[in-house]
């Protein structure tokens, strides 16, 4: 009975183990919602904006007032002297306490204020633009990996049939039906394609790391990512694109928020031909002795209020210079935002031009692929009937075996062309569907 226990407790605790520790299974939306999670380099931009919300609130903060204490101890030579009596004392302690009010600063503040908040946001459109290329880079990988896993397959189905042949050639051989040079030929091809197959595999496993390494896992972690290479028809057109691309794009909004986050450092550049002006309240508390309680010499305390302005109005042109130059730097800008704008353009015309040629070289392979197959079966067949060649065998399994790689690689491209055309529109589409 103690024996039939062991072996329950000991098969449950390997199917336990086995779930916990089976290969995770995503979709190429999860890897895309992980990766926009769990990749660092999201995650560091997500740490920005948390900074930039602390900027804002210190920018915010300058608008107040501000309260500075000081304390401190003076020795002097020899006591003050006024007409022959004593005036003042060796000794003397004094503690004051200001309290600071900003009442006009040449629009320093406000613009240092609005110029924060202008940074947080376009810290937050340089995340969007952070997770859409890494949107766009974890679905050209997740699409690599089905090609690379295709292409295996279609490998593996290479030499199998390869082999298939290598047992007729050897078979006609050894019954005279054949010469030895057909059976060489089949084993030299058995051989490449095993090669082949190898150069595959290990492309598929490279493909996988990538992918893991995007969506912020290990390398070696065992992930299954599940999907298929599929055509889908895209009925955007180009006047669309270009008009979403236009309104959407993060970068281009991140352009156009450094054009006016350039325009507020003109204001500042500007700001040392305005008057300073502010408010103080001093309190102050003097003495002999450490503890400023006064004394003969001392009152032990006094206030008073100002109201001050200064205003530096001459610098042998440093303020003019520097507002130039500001306001040279705003026209740098807004002179790359054009040219951005037209980048953007470029890569929206690309990926459509892309999208219409991986579409109709989808239509072609498939009809290549099915002539492909045909060729292949009619060759087998003259040759085992003993009127068509080994070489016409090799000949049309090989043109097969490219026909299907043609075909993986088309709709990966396609797949591909699609997932760049939405990031160049600024939109995220983590399953490629069609909005």
């Amino acid at each position: 009975m103690t024996i039939w226990k062991s072996c329950v407790g000991l098969l449950a605790l390997l199917v336990f183990s086995t779930s916990i520790w089976a290969a995770e299974t995503l979709t190429m939306r999860e890897a895309v919602e992980i990766g926009l999670r769990s990749n660092p380099s999201i995650l560091a931009a997500r740490e920005a904006l948390d900074a930039s919300d602390y900027a804002v609130k210190s920018a915010k903060a300058a608008f107040g007032p501000s309260m500075s204490t000081q304390y401190g101890y003076t020795r002097l030579d020899e006591r003050p002297q006024a007409f022959g009596a004593n005036a003042g004392t060796l000794d003397n302690w004094e503690l004051a306490f200001n309290v600071h009010q900003p009442l006009f600063t040449g629009f320093n503040l406000l613009t240092t204020h609005e110029k924060a908040m202008l940074q947080k946001e376009q810290v937050a459109s340089q995340i969007d633009n952070a997770e859409l290329r890494l949107t766009v880079a974890i679905q050209d990988a997740f699409l690599r990996l089905l090609q690379a896993r295709e292409n295996v397959r279609s490998a593996e189905d290479s030499l199998v049939r390869l082999r298939s042949q290598l047992k007729v050639n050897t078979a006609f051989y050894e019954v005279g039906l054949r010469p030895k040079l057909d059976m060489l030929q089949a084993e030299v091809d058995v051989a490449t394609a095993e090669q082949l197959l190898l150069a595959a595999a290990n492309n598929e496993s490279t493909v996988q790391a990538q992918l893991n390494t995007l969506l912020g896992k290990s390398v070696a972690t065992e992930v299954e990512y599940v999907g298929e290479l599929r055509y889908f028809p895209m009925s955007l057109t180009l006047a669309e694109c270009l008009e979403r691309a236009a309104r959407e794009r993060p970068d281009l909004r991140i352009a156009r928020q450094a054009v006016m986050l350039a325009e507020k450092d003109t204001v500042l550049a500007a700001v040392p031909y305005y008057p300073q002006v502010g408010a103080d309240f001093n309190y102050i508390r003097a003495g002999e002795d450490p503890l400023v309680h006064g004394g003969d010499y001392h009152k032990p305390s006094q206030w008073n209020a100002q109201l001050g302005l200064k205003w530096t109005f001459f610098e042998w042109g440093k303020t003019y210079y520097g507002e130039r130059q500001a306001e040279k730097n705003v026209s740098r800008l807004g002179q790359e935002y054009q040219s951005l704008e037209n980048d953007a353009a470029f890569e929206v015309k690309k990926s459509f031009l892309q999208i219409q040629s991986a579409e109709k070289r989808i239509a072609a392979a498939r009809q290549g692929l099915v002539a492909a197959k045909e060729s292949y079966r009619m060759a087998l067949a003259r040759y085992e009937a003993q009127v068509g060649t080994n070489t016409d065998v090799l000949d049309a399994q090989a043109k097969q075996t490219r026909s299907e790689a043609g075909l993986n690689e088309a709709l990966s491209d396609y797949g591909r062309a699609v997932a760049e055309l939405y990031g160049a529109m600024g939109q995220k589409n983590p399953e490629l569907l069609a909005q």
